[in-house]
Formats: structure tokens, sequence, C-alpha cells
């Protein structure tokens, strides 16, 4: 489960976006350079091959590790989009592209956000969506829902199989999350249950009513990390998907916020932050550039490893949410100050990594492994997952 939204002012376009997936599924950061494609060449995406195009853009890509498309991502020419899984009451097919892969292929190939929408239109039109898109229950399947920006103007482009339906959003807030929200198209093919069980509603009208007082990308990045009235508050069906920072454990969904992106986008520039980690609660913003790649060490996978970024943030962020009120204070104010300078004055990126990874390491061992004061099904969900992924807290 996700939510993504839009801030769209005269002088900018602000977009942000929560990506939740499994808990063990990492996420990294992917810079694929602008490319030229022979005629005839084909593309292997997730689950189907399909015609190449010519050129692609280079794109910056936040992508689980096992598959081809992204949860979110930008290309070159400043646009940006995030994917929200939608359940509604078409038919769901075995193979087609998925949502992900959808997002990508718009980001290779399309300049401006309503190119983006024509091209994710056309290619569903050609090829449908479908194939499993989960981690742990890989015949896990759903439609999607898209919000697709760049530094003029917005869309929200929704589906329902091959249906689609598409919102033009030229000025204030709009939100998505999971479930359909344009008119008409939103009665017509929504999943009541499964939308229900999502708790779709309750995030976005939330993320909706802040997004239409935000500023500015510290204030999406608050956003991003809220918890709702006094959280995480779990509910033993879905954990904690009550409020846009995710924190899995409950029995019908395991959803766990793992990767958020920030980006500001306006004529004269664009900038993106992200965390490259899980749980925004306890990550800290880090300036990216598209056309910039970093070395972030070896990509990671589904099993604990300290050598990659996403898994050395597991230890602070497993650790500080067996007791968030007690832990969390020991190093967030630190990181608010230092977001609050690098969005006043971002640092050159590599720095940024550099001083966050140091930061990571100070952090992490501030926190001494106390008591889970969690629910007792969240306890066990997270010494699963914990087990699985070979994860010690120690």
């Amino acid at each position: 489960m996700c939510d993504t939204m839009i801030v769209v002012s005269p002088e900018r376009v602000l977009f942000a976006k929560n990506s939740d997936r499994d808990a063990n599924e990492a996420q990294l950061l992917d810079w694929q350079p602008r490319g030229t494609h022979a005629p005839g060449a084909t593309l292997r995406c997730t689950w189907i091959e399909i015609p190449q195009v010519p050129e692609t853009n280079a794109v910056l890509l936040s992508r689980p590790f096992w598959m081809w498309g992204a949860e979110m991502g930008a290309n070159e020419h400043g646009v940006v989009i995030g994917n929200e899984a939608v359940f509604t009451n078409q038919p769901y097919t075995k193979t087609g592209l998925t949502g992900m892969d959808l997002l990508r292929l718009a980001l290779e190939r399309a300049a401006t956000a309503s190119a983006a929408v024509e091209t994710i239109t056309d290619l569903l039109a050609r090829f449908g969506q479908g194939g499993g898109c989960g981690f742990e229950h890989p015949r896990f399947t759903y439609h999607n829902s898209f919000l697709i920006a760049d530094p003029r103007e917005a869309y929200v482009l929704e589906t329902a199989g091959r249906l689609w339906a598409v919102e033009r959003v030229t000025q204030g807030a709009r939100s998505i999350s999971n479930g359909l929200t344009i008119p008409g198209f939103a009665e017509q093919h929504s999943d009541f249950l499964k939308t229900k069980v999502s708790a779709c509603r309750a995030r976005q009208a939330l993320t909706q009513r802040r997004a239409e007082v935000a500023k500015s990308a510290g204030d999406l990045m608050a956003i991003l990390r809220d918890h709702g009235d006094g959280g995480p508050r779990y509910s033993w069906v879905n954990g904690a998907l009550s409020a846009p920072c995710v924190h899995a454990g409950g029995i019908a969904t395991g959803s766990q916020s793992v990767a958020s992106w920030v980006a500001d986008l306006t004529p004269a520039g664009v900038r993106h932050w992200v965390t490259g980690t899980s749980a925004p609660c306890t990550g800290l913003f880090k300036p990216v550039e598209v056309g910039r790649p970093l070395d972030l060490g070896p990509e990671p996978t589904g099993v604990a490893d300290p050598a990659s970024l996403w898994w050395r943030h597991e230890r602070l962020h497993r650790r500080a949410l067996r007791d968030p009120e007690r832990l969390l204070p020991l190093f967030t104010p630190d990181r608010d100050a230092i977001e609050r300078r690098w969005l006043a004055d971002p640092p050159e990126p590599p720095e940024a990594f550099r001083v966050a990874d140091g930061l990571l390491a100070e952090w992490t061992d501030r926190l001494t492994l106390v008591p889970d004061r969690r629910p007792s099904y969240v306890r066990r969900y997270w010494k699963a997952r914990n087990r699985s992924a070979g994860m010690i807290l120690l």
C-alpha cells in the first residue's frame, strides 16, 4: 500500500510518495543513462517482452530489488511519477505489464507529464496490466493508479484492467492512495472490500488535508512521516496502515513504508530528495540528481546485508520501532536539524550520503535493545521477518 501527493502552484510543483511493500522487500536507487536502441530491439520487463523504442531518457528509479519496474522515479526532463495499487471489479490477468513497469516505461519514453499519460494508456491498451506484484506472496496482483507531474502540471491516472480515467491538476493539492478517486470511474469500478481493508480512505483524507496547506518540500517530508493521532497505531487486521508512515504487523496485510521520495519541480530546475531506506520516521532525506549516479554499495536483496545501505538502516529502524515513544527522540531532533540545513543549502549528493552514513552508525549505537512494547501480533510478525532475513538486532 502507498500514498502519493502533489501540490501545484504557479511557481513550482511539489511531489511526495511513500512506497509501502513487504517488510523485507529492500528497495534500491537505480540510475539508468539515456540510451539508443537498434531497430527491432525488444525489452524484457518484469514478466513480458515488448518492442523497444529508438531512444530512452535518463532516469533515476526507486524500485524493489527483484523487479524491472519501479515504485517511483524521475527522468532527465523533470517528469516524476508515483504509482498506487488499486483494487477494482475488472478481471486480473496472470501476465502483462505491472504498474511498476508502466511507470518506468513512461519515464524512459516521455518528456512531459501529459506525454507520460499517453505512454501509459497506449501501453495499457496494447499489452494490458497483470502478473504477480508481491515479494512474500508472488501471485498477489492489483491494478494501478498514477500521479504524474512535471514542473508545470500534474495528472491523476486511474486504471481498472484496460480501462482508465484521467484528471488534470493545474492548481492546488491532490493525493492518491490505494483506492480509485476520480468521480464516476471510482463508483463504477472499485472493489469495496479490498479497498476498505487497505485503509486508503483514512490515509488519503489525511494526506489531502495536510497537502492543502503544504508550502515546501520539508512540509511534504513531514506528511510522509505522519503516524496519525499519536501513532504508530496498530490494528490486528492491517498493522499501522491508517496513516502515511506505514508500519507492518497485521494479519491481513503486512505493508511497510520501505522507501520515500520528495521532489521540488520548477521551470528553472528540479531537486529530488530520497531516503534510500525504509520508514521515513527513522530515515534522513538526502539530495540526488537524475544525471549523477552514486555508488551506494551492493544492491540489496531480501536477505540482511550490512554492506547495503537499505539493510544498514534496518538495524536503526527495527530497534527504534520496538518503543518509538522512547527511542525516536534519541536521534530525530538531530535528524530534523540536519534536514533543515540541507533544505536551505543542499550539499552535493556524494557528501550528503557520506555524512548520512556516519550519522546512521552513530544514531544506531544510541539505541539499546529495549523490550518490544508493540502488540503481541506485531512482535510475532517482526520476529518472523527478522528470522527470514537473517536480521540480528544486537
